[in-house]
C-alpha cells in the first residue's frame, strides 16, 4: 500500500482498525480478498524429477546432450535452489529427432519466439532445450567435453566446467549482473575449471573480466599469468 491508496506505513492503529493480512497472515483476510504473494516455493526435487526423465528420453534417442544451467551446477554440488527450469544442451540438427521423442512421451512441447531453443513442460515444471549457449551454438566438441555425473543418482552427461564458467560468464551484461549467484558456482568449481581458457575466451566482455578480478581479489583463483603463486584460498 502506498501513501496515495490508504494510510502511512508508520501510522498509529486504531482498535478498531482490521490487522493488514501481511502483519496477521492468511487467517486475518477477509473471505474474498486475494491472496498474499508468498516467496517462491522450491522447486528442487520436482525439478531433479523431470530432469531424470528427460534425460532418459535423451540417452535412448542416441544423440549428445549435456545437463547445463543451475541443475548442472547443482550436479557439481553446488548447493543452489532450483526453482525455474531444468536446461539441456543439443545440437540444433538434433531437435526434430529429441522433441519428437518427448512428444511421445507426453511431454509438452512449446515453440517459444527465439530460435535458439525449444520449451517444453511436463507436471508444471519448465524444460529448456537450448542450441546456443550465450550466443555460440552447441557443438559436437563442447558436448564431447561433457562430464559424466549423478544427478540424484542417475547418471548423465554434465556440462565441462569450464565451459559451465565460460557460458555463464559470457551471458553477462549491464541488464544482467548478478554477481552473488554466480559466485557460489566459481568457489564450487574452481579446481576443476581452466581459468586460463575461461579469460580467453570471455576477456572482451567488460563484465566477465571484472568478475574474474573479483575472483582474483577474493583469492578464488590466482591472478593471471601467476598460477605458481600456490592454489586458490
Amino acid at each position: 500500500m502506498n501513501l496515495a491508496e490508504g494510510r502511512a506505513a508508520d501510522a498509529p492503529m486504531s482498535p478498531g482498525d482490521p490487522v493488514p493480512a501481511r502483519i496477521a497472515g492468511p487467517a486475518a483476510r477477509a473471505a474474498g480478498d486475494p491472496p498474499e504473494q508468498d516467496l517462491p516455493l522450491d522447486h528442487t526435487q520436482a525439478i531433479l524429477e523431470v530432469t531424470k526423465e528427460i534425460a532418459g528420453v535423451l540417452k535412448a534417442s542416441d544423440c549428445p546432450f549435456a545437463l547445463v544451467g543451475s541443475v548442472a551446477a547443482y550436479a557439481y554440488g553446488i548447493p543452489v535452489r532450483l526453482q525455474h527450469d531444468t536446461d539441456f544442451a543439443v545440437r540444433r540438427e538434433d531437435a526434430d529427432t529429441v522433441t519428437g521423442l518427448l512428444r511421445d512421451h507426453g511431454i509438452e512441447i512449446v515453440d517459444p519466439p527465439e530460435d535458439w531453443l525449444v520449451k517444453a513442460r511436463r507436471g508444471g515444471e519448465h524444460i529448456d532445450l537450448i542450441f546456443s549457449l550465450a550466443g555460440r551454438p552447441v557443438t559436437s566438441e563442447l558436448l564431447e567435453r561433457a562430464w559424466t555425473l549423478p544427478v540424484d543418482s542417475v547418471h548423465m552427461p554434465v556440462i565441462d566446467p569450464t565451459d559451465l564458467m565460460v557460458g555463464r560468464l559470457a551471458a553477462l551484461s549491464e541488464h544482467h549482473c548478478d554477481y552473488g549467484k554466480l559466485l557460489p558456482v566459481a568457489r564450487g568449481v574452481r579446481e576443476r575449471v581452466d581459468w586460463d581458457r575461461v579469460r580467453e575466451e570471455t576477456g572482451d566482455r567488460p563484465m566477465a573480466a571484472a568478475f574474474l578480478y573479483l575472483l582474483e581479489l577474493l583469492d578464488v583463483i590466482p591472478p593471471r599469468g601467476d598460477a605458481e603463486k600456490g592454489e586458490p584460498g
